[in-house]
């Protein structure tokens, strides 16, 4: 399947005063079906969920917009059919409620779309760290928001971000969506495996993967 990213929209929450994160997108089916997705979050919130709406068949009958809710159980990402609407998609049809959408023939082509938008988006990646609260050894620079990251390293205890300047011999924590929420080209490089970094010169220089 391919998935298309679309925009990013960011901006205050109107009612919790903390930032909000929706990534919108296409998808497109060997087969030639399609649909349109959005995903967000809401950084600093004291309930810590995603939300995801998959809107097909825009205009036919049986259309319609499914809405889900995203957490992290055990550490899996779960996601549960909802009532509650959270977008708008160009796709979508009418929006479905829980038992509607459990009840629809297509749901089995809602759950590919969903698995397929989580592995290849990788503003999905963001959001699995944020529900996982993934935690990060940075230097001091880097978790004061002082200097950018400059090497990234994933080890088998986890990720490490350094500036470079400072010795990492001193490691501060920092929750890995804190990072991207500053940075957004360290998106380039979630998919390191452990065993592997990245690093770049400068903020503005590409990123020069190798093992550690």
């Amino acid at each position: 399947m391919r998935i298309e990213p679309g925009r990013l929209v960011e901006a205050p929450c109107p009612h919790c005063g903390h930032m909000e994160h929706r990534a919108f997108g296409e998808s497109e089916s060997p087969r030639g079906e399609l649909a349109s997705y959005a995903f967000g979050w809401t950084s600093g919130h004291d309930e810590v969920v995603g939300r995801m709406t998959i809107g097909i068949g825009a205009g036919n009958p049986g259309g319609g917009s499914f809405h889900m809710e995203i957490r992290s159980l055990d550490g899996e990402t779960n996601f549960r059919l909802v009532d509650e609407p959270f977008e708008d998609v160009p796709e979508g049809g009418p929006d479905l409620s829980r038992d509607a959408a459990q009840a629809h023939e297509t749901l089995p082509f809602i759950w590919w779309v969903v698995d397929e938008v989580m592995a290849q988006d990788r503003r999905a990646w963001w959001l699995v760290h944020y529900l996982r609260g993934t935690r990060s050894f940075a230097t001091s620079p880097v978790a004061d928001g002082a200097e950018p990251v400059r090497h990234v390293a994933l080890e088998e205890d986890g990720w490490q971000l350094l500036c470079g300047t400072v010795p990492a011999d001193d490691p501060q924590i920092l929750h890995l969506h804190h990072a991207l929420d500053r940075d957004r080209t360290l998106l380039e490089v979630l998919d390191l495996e452990p065993g592997e970094r990245a690093d770049r010169e400068a903020l503005d220089r590409p990123w020069v993967r190798g093992r550690l």
